[in-house]
């Protein structure tokens, strides 16, 4: 006598809402800018010599580029050169801080975060992924919580198979 099993997918049957974080990132190239590259021998900036260089930059090159204008001299640089250096990358790139690439990473995904439209989580079961083949910045998961815990029923972190209760309401 055979006896027939039906395969079920216990998970999909359970409502639980699985979310990727890696799914906010944006696309697009990252581009850095360092100042030192338009001080005079690398330590003093010259604003005549600034200007030009800034003037000389091609901005095909940074169309639709994240950018992140960092200094990795031991200069100081006046408030004024990050103007003039935005002012003529503004119209070509999509994003532009100063700092790191990770601090790029970390304003990138915060205006994700602060943009998506999380509704459809309201009072379900959520499961955010735990690994990913992207690089999350880890303040992004404590804003992720800052959102859904007001609205969801309950906030698992890891795996199907293998998680972390974090709430329940």
């Amino acid at each position: 006598m055979s006896e027939e099993f039906e395969i079920r997918n216990k998970i999909a049957e359970s409502g639980l809402v699985n979310f990727d974080l890696a799914q906010l990132l944006p696309k697009g190239v990252r581009k850095g800018i360092d100042l030192k590259d338009f001080l005079f021998q690398e330590m003093i900036l010259k604003e005549k010599d600034f200007r030009e260089k800034v003037a000389a930059i091609n901005t095909e090159e940074y169309q639709d580029a994240y950018i992140y204008i960092y200094n990795s001299a031991d200069a100081i640089v006046p408030l004024w050169a990050y103007f003039v250096l935005t002012a003529k990358l503004t119209d070509a790139a999509k994003k532009i801080v100063f700092g790191s690439r990770e601090d790029l990473e970390v304003i990138l995904m915060h205006n994700a975060i602060q943009t998506y439209d999380f509704e459809e989580m309201r009072g379900k079961r959520v499961l955010v992924k735990g690994c990913s083949d992207k690089e999350i910045p880890e303040n992004a998961y404590i804003e992720l919580v800052e959102q859904l815990k007001p609205i969801v029923k309950s906030l698992m972190f890891g795996e199907a198979c293998s998680n972390v209760p974090i709430l329940k309401n």
